[in-house]
């Protein structure tokens, strides 16, 4: 309801950057540009400096950010709390999640809370952790579920369960029959790893880092952006890696992969992000409320991250 010139702006000013928020608004870089430039020609002034490719705030623009923010906030609690006159709990619900909690967590619960409240249209966003908190804190999407905790202040953060990762080898490895590895045995071995920005990737180096392993000395041999593209690489004998284990059961149980836990566990938390807001909409409290109480995710059965 609010004027998208606003949104676009204030999407814009939160990331100074136009090209990181076509990305989070899903539009063309010329498409932002232009939506910004025509409420700098309603406003008669400029909100940006522009300068060796780099934007700021100019007054006028620190101004217009301040209002726009609130304009916002207002706007989608007017409209979320006018909808919930009907005593209902209905509209879309927008949700970010990575990729393997896409995959392995998100499908079962979003069908049980569809099922509970059968008005509302989850609309999932699937990216690493650090591309679903950005979308998150510009209020892009609603709630977000990642794999690490969230490193920005206007967040809440709430933990919900745990995941062990493994480390995963082809059969014929020579680290295949060993009942545990120690982060000194992984990295002595070619290694896989995820690519930078992934939740996966933060929470396996600062196991490293905290077993006294020196990144650089590692025999990193592949980043890949996919659990996929990592099983295959594994599987072909081209190195180890450090995934979830409930990832690879299917692997495991037809003998492409071996899984061997770490000594000393490696065990991470998945966390739920959403904006830090006096007015909470009635479905995104649901949605809070139905997480705390779901046996998957309080037994932490069959949970991905």
């Amino acid at each position: 309801m609010a004027d998208r010139r606003l949104q676009v702006f204030y999407t814009v000013a939160r990331q100074l950057s136009f090209t990181k928020a076509a990305e989070l608004l899903f539009m063309t870089q010329p498409a932002v540009t232009f939506q910004v430039k025509q409420l700098e020609e309603h406003f008669n002034t400029r909100l940006f400096e522009r300068s060796h490719g780099k934007i700021s705030l100019t007054p006028a623009g620190e101004l217009a950010l301040d209002y726009a923010e609130r304009i916002l906030n207002m706007t989608a609690e007017m409209e979320a709390r006018i909808s919930e006159l009907t005593g209902q709990v209905s509209g879309p619900l927008l949700i970010g999640a990575s990729t393997t909690i896409a995959e392995y967590m998100l499908p079962k619960l979003l069908g049980e809370f569809k099922q509970q409240h059968p008005e509302t249209q989850a609309r999932l966003t699937v990216a690493n952790s650090e591309t679903i908190e950005g979308k998150v804190a510009d209020h892009t999407l609603d709630i977000g579920l990642i794999e690490s905790p969230s490193h920005h202040p206007n967040l809440v953060t709430q933990v919900c369960c745990e995941d062990e990762l493994v480390m995963i080898c082809a059969p014929y490895s020579d680290l295949a029959r060993r009942s545990t590895v120690s982060p000194e045995q992984v990295i002595s071995h070619p290694y896989i790893s995820r690519e930078t920005g992934s939740g996966t990737r933060e929470c396996i180096d600062d196991f490293f880092r905290g077993n006294g392993v020196n990144l650089d000395e590692m025999n990193l041999v592949m980043e890949l952006g996919s659990r996929e593209a990592i099983k295959g690489a594994v599987a072909a004998g081209l190195g180890v890696a450090i995934v979830s284990g409930t990832t690879v059961a299917k692997e495991v149980r037809l003998g492409e992969l071996v899984a061997i836990p770490l000594s000393p566990p490696l065990r991470r938390q998945l966390t739920l992000v959403y904006p830090q807001e006096k007015f909470r909409s009635k479905l995104l409290q649901a949605f809070l409320e139905f997480l705390e109480s779901s046996p998957l995710v309080k037994n932490q059965i069959d949970i991905a991250l």
